[in-house]
């Protein structure tokens, strides 16, 4: 199925008689007579990457010049271009050459030079004659001589106009030979603009629904997916004459098939994702991104957009989902260049960079992002709250092995007791006589409206809180698990689950998983209150930043006095529970190894505990909040809290913004500067005595507060600033609803769908609200140019 969907070119290197004479050399070579698979959707964007027209086969070389029309010349104008020193100057490409020289002339950011469009998709290639040739392959880098572009086009017969006239009568598909020598219906001709109208409503349709567009074996199947199957009933409805005429309709006209669905949704990604950038303009933006393994064990990395549009609105936009088939650092970067290259965007546009921190690449991830700012040193990273703390904590502990087992058998353990409904049962039967008891004895405080019923529930990665509260809850119910995994001991369904049983009640009365137990759910009681601050809707960074530093201390102090006040709670844990507690003198002996080991190595079972248990998973904590909390980074975020509108500007800093508008260089000059600081007094005095700024609830609304009453015009250097604090991602979830449709989308009913038509599909399930501005006439005519269709529109 998934050749159905991935069709791949078969691109010949031999060459075809009528440039045997020139390229003969060329032919002799063994490696130009093997046929190579080519993807037409991963030919390269960037001119310096391509291979010459006339290594192409001859019959292959209009399929090329079809996708590389549809795309249009390279002409990256986001991008930062280097100065080279040629003579006693330094020059470097201009982008404004594009405008004064036409769609011709394209930039290739690999080779940092000039390229023409037209001569390589239609200049025969006769060598380097009126210098032709290095506008195709090699390029021209002397940007002292301007005049060398001019030269290039030449006079009316000069090899660039001929090639530029060859161009323009391909771009009129009533001239192609293609067209001239087809014999169309007048009736498929009739119904064919009006049957991809209804094919891209289909498709918004489902889109809209949720559902995916699925494929089908071959067309003689029962069920032909939910594509087909809607598209027959609409033409039904409409027009029975519709759907005869096209499915009498000859082999090159046939277009009721899942084929057409793969093909016109490509087109609307392509539409939704220009939209997307259209937006974007000319504005710094920062980048999000996430990786995950699909249901065909593929990693996945999803990167999305933050900017502010034109309305003052901060907005995310999920740019593209890539294949990742090696996951270093520098494959993941050249994966993003790939991207942004084939969106015409640039690395040194970024102003801050997030990540998953909880990500299993979680190493290669911190490499990439050290790799960016090596290129764009104002790239700044910047934890985003929206990924749960705790989790990360969590993730970060799991590198202490035991750490891992705590939560892997807790995991196993949950699994077990809440499965069938007669566990479950006993479970809540026995806590509930436990709290009873405890109740008697004055244990528990007997306050009205205090929910004295504990549940056990599975700890989600999703959920800031999770896992803490599923530790609570476990040293709760100690007992009542214990009673449970007795039964399920003695009476499970099958041998498999008995075992288990057993297992964990082993796990149980040992003292290493209650110290684990106890650890854990201390270090993370520690950074509660921080995980719950990071996550509400309205956040107080100022606030948020005081949890952090006061997060840190507590660590710090739990790691410097923390020790033995822990190691009495376990071990009257034990005792409640009589767990066998071992001699803190005594040597200590790994499972699995001998007794007997190098004396110079032996240390006490209370030096393990304490020193490679207690102070490593505490040390382990304290480092990854450093690193997610930077000196950098903190400051970035309470100079962003200094401009919040919340309570009539209480927070405003002048000192802070200053110190602000100095972490970024390239947008504030030092004369700029001088100018902020007086513009920022006014702007204060001017907001705080305005009643329509009084009620705003954050710098979004203030943002669009400001361009709504065309304040931004007033004060431009304050609202620069304000753009750049605005991508800062303190809370995001785009990447995550990304994966979430992916895993709706690639199931295990459809995991052979391809990556680009999964990319096709998430662009526009996740962007629909753009999707559905984009207007179907725009739609059919892009998809008219880009394939080779015979139906006249």
């Amino acid at each position: 199925m998934e050749g159905f969907f991935k069709k791949k070119l078969p691109i010949k290197r031999k060459l075809p008689s009528n440039e045997q004479q020139t390229s003969s050399q060329e032919m002799q070579s063994s490696a130009q007579e093997q046929q190579i698979e080519v993807n037409l959707d991963e030919l390269p964007l960037d001119p310096g990457k391509r291979i010459k027209m006339s290594a192409y086969h001859l019959n292959d070389r209009d399929k090329i010049r079809k996708v590389y029309l549809q795309r249009g010349p390279f002409q990256p104008t986001k991008h930062t271009f280097p100065q080279r020193k040629i003579g006693s100057s330094l020059r470097r490409f201009c982008p404004s050459w594009y405008i004064e020289f036409g769609n011709w002339l394209e930039y290739s950011i690999e080779k940092d030079a000039a390229f023409c469009f037209s001569c390589y998709l239609f200049r025969p290639d006769f060598g380097k004659k009126a210098g032709g040739d290095s506008f195709v392959t090699e390029g021209f880098t002397n940007w002292k001589k301007k005049e060398r572009l001019s030269s290039h086009v030449g006079g009316p017969n000069s090899a660039h106009n001929l090639a530029w006239k060859k161009f323009q009568d391909f771009k009129k598909q009533n001239q192609h030979m293609e067209v001239l020598l087809s014999n169309q219906s007048e009736q498929v001709c009739d119904v064919y603009p009006s049957f991809l109208t209804t094919t891209i409503e289909s498709i918004r349709f489902i889109l809209e629904q949720g559902s995916a567009l699925c494929d089908v074996e071959s067309t003689d199947s029962a069920d032909q997916g939910n594509f087909v199957e809607l598209l027959k009933v609409l033409f039904q409805s409409k027009e029975s004459r519709s759907l005869v005429v096209l499915e009498n309709a000859s082999e090159n006209h046939q277009s009721i098939t899942p084929t057409i669905a793969k093909d016109i949704l490509n087109v609307a990604a392509l539409e939704t994702t220009n939209a997307i950038i259209s937006d974007l303009g000319d504005e710094l933006f920062g980048i999000l991104v996430d990786e995950a393994c699909d249901i065909s064990n593929k990693w996945q990395m999803v990167v999305a957009l933050r900017y502010v549009n034109k309305k003052g609105s901060i907005v995310e936009r999920f740019l593209g989902i890539v294949n990742v088939k090696e996951i270093t650092a520098l494959s993941l970067k050249m994966q993003i260049e790939e991207l942004f290259c084939k969106h015409g965007l640039s690395i040194s546009r970024i102003r801050v960079q997030g990540y998953n921190g909880a990500s299993n690449i979680q190493e290669q991830f911190s490499g990439l992002k050290n790799l960016i700012i090596e290129e764009n040193p104002y790239a700044f990273y910047v934890h985003c709250f929206a990924h749960p703390l705790q989790c990360m904590l969590v993730a970060m502990a799991k590198n202490h092995i035991q750490v891992a087992s705590l939560f892997n058998s807790v995991s196993t353990l949950l699994n077990v007791v809440r499965g069938p409904c007669k566990q479950h049962d006993v479970l809540r039967e026995r806590q509930i006589v436990n709290v009873r008891e405890a109740l008697e004895k004055g244990e528990i405080p007997n306050e009205q409206g205090v929910d004295q019923e504990t549940s056990l529930k599975q700890a989600m990665d999703t959920r800031w809180n999770s896992n803490y509260t599923t530790l609570i809850n476990l040293l709760k119910m100690y007992s009542a698990i214990t009673d449970v995994l007795e039964i399920v001991k003695e009476e499970g369904l099958n041998a498999d689950q008995r075992a288990e049983a057993n297992g964990l009640l082993l796990l149980f009365e040992e003292f290493d998983f209650a110290f684990t137990l106890h650890l854990m759910k201390n270090v993370l009681g520690v950074s509660n209150e921080l995980s719950q601050a990071l996550q509400r809707k309205y956040q107080n960074i100022i606030d948020v930043m005081d949890l952090v530093n006061i997060t840190k201390q507590r660590l710090k102090d739990m790691r410097n006095n923390g020790w033995d006040s822990l190691l009495q709670e376990v071990i009257s844990f034990c005792n409640m529970h009589t767990i066998n507690i071992p001699h803190m003198e005594d040597v200590f002996c790994p499972k699995g190894k001998s007794r007997r080991g190098d004396k110079a190595q032996a240390i006490t079972v209370e030096r393990h505990y304490c020193v490679e248990l207690f102070y490593a998973v505490v040390d382990i904590q304290l480092q990854e909040l450093n690193d997610r909390f930077t000196v950098t980074n903190t400051q970035l975020l309470l100079s962003m809290a200094c401009l919040s509108p919340i309570d009539n500007f209480s927070t405003f800093d002048k000192t802070m913004v200053m110190e602000f508008a100095k972490f970024y260089p390239r947008e504030f000059s030092p004369i700029e500067l001088m100018m902020l600081d007086a513009q920022v007094e006014n702007y204060i005095i001017d907001v705080r005595s305005e009643v329509e700024f009084a009620s705003l609830k954050g710098i979004n609304d203030l943002s669009e507060k400001l361009v709504k009453t065309r304040k931004h015009i007033v004060y431009p250097l304050v609202y620069r600033l304000l753009k750049l604090a605005m991508i800062l991602p303190v809370a995001t979830a785009t990447t995550e609803r990304a994966f979430s449709a992916m895993r709706f989308v690639k199931n295990m009913l459809h995991n052979r769908i391809v990556d680009e038509w999964m990319n096709d599909y998430l662009v526009t399930c996740i962007e629909k609200d753009v999707f559905n501005n984009i207007d179907n006439e725009l739609i059919i005519q892009r998809f008219h140019v880009m394939k080779s269709h015979n139906e006249q529109l």
